[in-house]
């Protein structure tokens, strides 16, 4: 006995000395994990925390729910259902529970469903008025109406005609006026010198050529402009007094033909 103990003494020793190198390795390697998770736990504090999209915020939460879930269920796998005594008491225990939060169920039923129908009740109501009053201004424009297509107003076309007339009418005395006053004014700022000039032409064949008045100079080139407008220049004549074509070009009333200098007409003012 004493040989196989002395046999049997070093392997226990050995065993012994594995056990604790085993566990100072394992303590060694809790050691670094630890470590791992302390610098993992620091470099996520560090990290700011980014906006999740709604797609990986909806993901991360269906992620965490089984994760829940699974734990849930692990830890009611673990545990043995207790089985309750079917005794009279217990029933009535039982059922008592039961029916209380059956009870409290449909009060909270009760009272989201009467406080949707206050809400739709409101709802209603204001509608309901909305409704009166739009009836209410149906009911007036209705009877404005018809007061209106029963109100006949008969527009006499002569009588249209008339005042169309006596517009037009009233129009040319206004111009005929306008006129008048013009030529007074032509007649007594810009008269004729002497009424009658006497001019000499180049193969000394003396001729009297009589001067048209500044009204009747500016008559033949309104007449010209509106009348062949494509082509409005007059040539000058010698019935044009010279100072009277000089006033017309210097104050920019006519304008003279580019490549012809013998002709004039008056400025397009209408354009």
């Amino acid at each position: 006995m004493s040989t196989s103990n002395q046999d049997l003494d070093p392997d226990s020793t050995t065993d012994v000395e594995d056990v604790t190198d085993a566990k100072e390795e394992l303590i060694k390697k809790c050691e670094e994990i630890w470590k791992n998770m302390e610098e993992c736990q620091n470099k996520l504090s560090l990290i700011e925390t980014e906006t999740l999209t709604d797609s990986n915020a909806q993901l991360s939460l269906l992620i965490m729910q089984v994760k829940c879930l699974t734990a849930e269920l692990s830890q009611w796998q673990k545990e043995t259902p207790e089985i309750l005594p079917l005794s009279e008491e217990v029933l009535v225990t039982l059922g008592e529970e039961e029916f209380r939060k059956l009870r409290h169920d449909l009060e909270l039923v009760l009272s989201t469903i009467q406080s949707r129908n206050e809400k739709l009740k409101e709802d209603l109501e204001r509608e309901q008025r909305w409704l009166d009053e739009q009836q209410q201004l149906f009911k007036s424009l209705t009877v404005l109406h018809n007061k209106l297509k029963h109100q006949t107003v008969t527009v006499s076309e002569s009588r249209i005609i008339n005042e169309l007339k006596t517009k037009l009418q009233d129009t040319k005395e206004y111009k005929e006026k306008i006129l008048t006053s013009f030529i007074e004014f032509l007649k007594n700022h810009f008269p004729l010198p002497d009424g009658e000039v006497k001019k000499k032409r180049k193969n000394t064949q003396q001729s009297t050529t009589q001067l048209i008045t500044l009204h009747e100079m500016l008559e033949i080139l309104i007449n010209r402009l509106f009348d062949v407008p494509h082509d409005p220049y007059v040539k000058i004549s010698d019935s044009f007094w010279p100072p009277y074509i000089e006033l017309l070009l210097r104050n920019g009333i006519a304008l003279r033909h580019p490549e012809d200098p013998t002709q004039i007409r008056l400025e397009a003012f209408h354009q």
